[in-house]
């Protein structure tokens, strides 16, 4: 069983990033498996989509939103053997050449141990302040992917699609793993869900403890994901999975821990990255609930 942990980045964690190096140092110490960004460019303050694309209102703990890339590049040169990954950027916000640019930095660095998440989001205003079409999201994250291809493995790279379009330029510096970092995708609906079948090599799912923890239905999306990766010619075990655990504010580690337990026996998902965003109000506290569920979940 792998345990990871995200890093100082939303909430008044948030106002303590100076303490990020020293965070990610002392907890791969105590043993964690990987260190964790999500993204947040923007909270609306009178949002047309809620939080999760449920409702019309976001967690006022979103609100403050350190940047992932800096964090990450932050956290790759003070560490050693973590993994280091993004669930979620909301990648088509980002040009393909600057978001590119930006992981293949953070991977040298780290030498190889970035793993890139990406989702879509749910929020039209975050996508306004980029100039992207929301209701394209989709089809840009599909384009995205393939002109991320193109410039981590070709040289002179290339891309032209109907959204995005990436002119031929020199591209020497690539990332240290090869061909290039292991790609991972958010997926709920049947259309994700076959998107990471057919093209990612892994999945991130997502529960709150206490209050979502759905292993069944867990088990289920991971069964269909398995019998769509075969019909698309790849195995199963090619697509790796890390579950985001969100931890409800008043949550004690020994609920988490049991949780995660029950998601890793009913399942088989060995890799679980645990944010307490909403439980830890300190870099402190963030650290202290990180130590204590390590002395519970130890690595197997």
């Amino acid at each position: 069983m792998r345990i990871g942990f995200a890093l100082p980045q939303f909430h008044r964690q948030a106002f303590e990033v100076a303490r990020v190096a020293e965070f990610a140092r002392e907890v791969e110490r105590a043993g964690a498996a990987s260190l964790w960004v999500g993204d947040r460019n923007l909270a609306a303050v009178e949002p047309r989509v809620g939080y999760g694309g449920q409702g019309t209102t976001i967690p006022p703990e979103l609100n403050p939103a350190a940047d992932p890339f800096v964090l990450l590049g932050v956290a790759a040169a003070a560490t050693e053997r973590v993994l280091l990954g993004s669930h979620v950027l909301i990648a088509p916000l980002y040009p393909p050449v600057q978001l590119a640019r930006a992981l293949t930095t953070i991977d040298l660095i780290s030498g190889g141990r970035l793993l890139a998440g990406f989702g879509i989001g749910w929020s039209p205003e975050e996508y306004e302040a980029a100039g992207r079409d929301f209701g394209r999201r989709g089809a840009l994250l599909d384009e995205l992917l393939d002109a991320l291809e193109s410039v981590w493995t070709e040289d002179p790279a290339e891309y032209s699609g109907s959204l995005l379009s990436v002119p031929r330029h020199h591209a020497p510096l690539k990332p240290a793993g090869v061909p290039r970092p292991p790609v991972f995708l958010g997926a709920l609906s049947e259309r994700a869900l076959r998107r990471v079948a057919r093209r990612a090599d892994g999945w991130l799912p997502l529960c709150v403890v206490p209050d979502y923890v759905d292993v069944d239905g867990l088990a289920a999306q991971r069964a269909l994901l398995d019998e769509w990766a075969r019909s698309a010619g790849r195995e199963p075990a090619d697509v790796d999975t890390v579950l985001r655990v969100n931890v409800s504010a008043g949550t004690g580690v020994p609920v988490v821990a049991e949780a995660i337990r029950s998601v890793y026996d009913a399942t088989g998902i060995d890799h679980f990255m645990v944010d307490t965003m909403y439980e830890a109000e300190t870099v402190e506290e963030s650290f202290a609930y990180a130590r204590e569920l390590l002395t519970l979940l130890p690595a197997e």
